[in-house]
């Protein structure tokens, strides 16, 4: 610049500091030399709740769980914070609800703990002096995007001040080790509302999931530094509360007593954990001129590629047939594993030839036609073994490599024909 030169002290001075190289003079460490230390977790006393986290709150940590309005993020975090009664005290600090509001939920809930303390405030200091001042167990903030600093020229909840309640949550709560829970809004799309960096600063991120109108949600962790990120857990929302699923698939099937067309048992997996979910399919003529898909359940563009595929690989008139395709329960489905199954209940309906009820299917389909491995089979069959399956549909090149015997009929297939002649179908 105009011939100026800066030596790396002028540029110092310019800052504005004068770096000491002795004070800020650092040595690396071997890693091998760091001793690690043990995270100290604490049960929740909700089982699938746990299983999500790892194995329990750990101490110190920063949890962020978001969902849909009424969707149970509130009702599932008040029952946590009486579970954890005994481990010392709990702040609920809510910018949303009154005392009054959060009493008749905890009435509901037969919750009645005096460890529970309530703190209806949205301003970050004094929320940090409630929190220096009692030094809790845990702290509950409900939600980041009500609160607010007075340092900062900005509405709550916009992207300022999402990131500096939660910079200044984080480092009161984590000097202190007191574990802290954060519920977030969501947008329309689903994720959380806020900026990006708000999930980068917390230690977990939650989402709650489920149709608001059915009554079952799955919890889903996206981010745990802790812990898996394979796990799911699964809740039905009643009156008294979230109550536990431990065995969802005999939850999602139990009402399957009959055996009508259109109708058949797929295996998928939620995290590691396997789900035996009933697929239902409706083929009516159209009465347009362009046949209408409808997916509910599953997503709309993998249902009209096998519809496709039916058509093409196995001689199925499709094209002047309107799809209804739903997944019972309200659960949502993304794997391809429960590709083969969605073929087999459309051509099931459109020839309006029922599915043995006792048959489970797994595969994925290629656009060939072809039936293509999955994984985690062994986990899918034991499954379907535990809950009285007789048969099992499965790629044939799964079954070559099968290690374990099952008390099954198990039938490898290579592609959808094969398929079909394997449930009668053909």
């Amino acid at each position: 610049m105009n011939g100026i030169v800066f030596t790396k002290k002028s540029w110092q001075k310019i800052r504005g500091s004068s770096i000491d190289k002795k004070s800020r003079s650092v040595t690396p460490k071997a890693l091998n030399e760091v001793v690690g230390k043990d995270a100290v977790r604490t049960h929740t006393g909700i089982g699938e709740l746990d299983r999500v986290l790892g194995g329990g709150l750990v101490k110190g940590s920063l949890v962020l769980v978001g969902g849909e309005p009424g969707i149970g993020k509130s009702t599932l975090i008040l029952q946590l914070c009486d579970k954890v009664q005994g481990e010392g005290k709990v702040l609920y600090v809510s910018g949303e609800e009154s005392a009054e509001q959060i009493k008749l939920r905890a009435d509901r809930l037969g919750i009645h703990n005096d460890d529970i303390l309530f703190l209806g405030e949205t301003d970050i200091e004094l929320i940090e002096n409630n929190i220096l001042e009692l030094n809790p167990k845990l702290v509950i903030i409900d939600s980041i995007q009500t609160m607010y600093s007075d340092e900062i020229s900005a509405a709550a909840g916009t992207v300022s001040q999402v990131r500096e309640i939660t910079s200044r949550v984080m480092r009161v709560c984590k000097s202190n080790e007191i574990t802290t829970i954060i519920i977030g809004h969501v947008t329309k799309e689903g994720n959380i509302a806020g900026p990006r960096v708000l999930e980068h600063m917390v230690d977990t991120v939650l989402y709650l999931e489920g149709e608001r109108y059915f009554s079952y949600r799955i919890l889903r962790s996206v981010k745990n530094r802790f812990g898996s990120t394979n796990e799911v857990g699964m809740f039905e929302m009643q009156s008294e509360g979230m109550v536990e699923i431990t065995n969802p698939s005999s939850v999602l099937i139990s009402e399957r007593e009959d055996n009508p067309p259109g109708s058949v048992i797929v295996a998928s997996m939620e995290g590691t954990r396997p789900l035996l979910i009933e697929l239902q399919a409706l083929t009516t003529p159209t009465i347009f001129g362009f046949p209408r898909r409808t997916a509910n359940g599953i997503d709309y563009n993998r249902l009209t590629i096998l519809v496709a595929v039916l058509e093409k690989r196995a001689g199925i008139p499709l094209s002047s047939q309107d799809i209804y395709l739903n997944v019972v329960s309200g659960i949502k489905i993304s794997e391809p594993a429960v590709d083969l199954g969605m073929v087999i209940v459309c051509a099931s309906s459109y020839k309006n030839v029922s599915i043995d009820k006792t048959t489970a299917i797994i595969g994925e389909v290629g656009l060939t036609g072809e039936v293509r491995s999955v994984n985690l089979i062994d986990k899918r069959l034991k499954e379907a073994e535990k809950l009285g399956f007789k048969k099992c549909i499965i790629p044939e090149s799964n079954k070559k490599l099968l290690k374990e015997k099952y008390d099954l009929d198990i039938i490898g297939v290579k592609d959808v024909n094969d398929a079909m002649r394997a449930v009668g179908l053909k």
